[in-house]
């Protein structure tokens, strides 16, 4: 199959983050470009693109992946920094992956702003809490973790779920970058 090339222009913002900014601002920073990241990757897909399959027997989709960071944003700020117990989202009995097993029914309208609700809430949990400030909740393993380790696992999440949504993207539409 040829190689398509696919112009694009993002209307979605990411600014770059500062090369001289302090622990906190630098963690801050990199979340949110890698945030601003997936969603570029999803920018101008409909959503029969969005939930198009990355290959078999993987069901990794990108409509699926902005569902999945909801998820993993509500998990860790809400859940393990907060201790709120917030029910999953999309996650059930029957299907702990559904927030990637995408039907029909499901749209990237609905998923972004689940998401960006997430994002929001998760900014206003961390913004009340110093770096070294230990969760009250605790994650499946029974572990705490203070916010620096959250915004560091967080980054390692979406970089590596970016990863794969590049691979998606260029599967569907041939467009690479950004």
């Amino acid at each position: 199959m040829p190689r398509m090339t696919t112009e694009r222009t993002e209307s979605i913002p990411r600014v770059d983050p500062s090369t001289t900014s302090g622990e906190r601002e630098a963690l801050e920073q990199w979340l949110d470009w890698h945030r601003a990241t997936l969603a570029r990757k999803c920018e101008g897909l409909d959503d029969a693109q969005l939930r198009t399959l990355s290959a078999a027997p993987s069901d990794l989709n990108l409509l699926g992946l902005v569902r999945h960071m909801a998820e993993v944003e509500r998990g860790w700020f809400r859940n393990v920094l907060a201790g709120e117990k917030a029910a999953w989202i999309y996650a059930t009995d029957e299907d702990n992956d559904r927030d990637i097993h995408v039907t029909d029914e499901d749209t990237y309208e609905e998923a972004y702003a689940t998401w960006q609700a997430e994002i929001a809430h998760a900014n206003a949990l961390a913004a009340g809490h110093g770096l070294d400030d230990i969760g009250v909740g605790k994650h499946r393993g029974g572990k705490t973790y203070n916010l620096r380790w959250i915004y560091l696992h967080m980054i390692e999440e979406y970089a590596r779920h970016n990863g794969h949504a590049d691979l998606i993207r260029e599967r569907v539409d041939g467009a690479t970058g950004y």
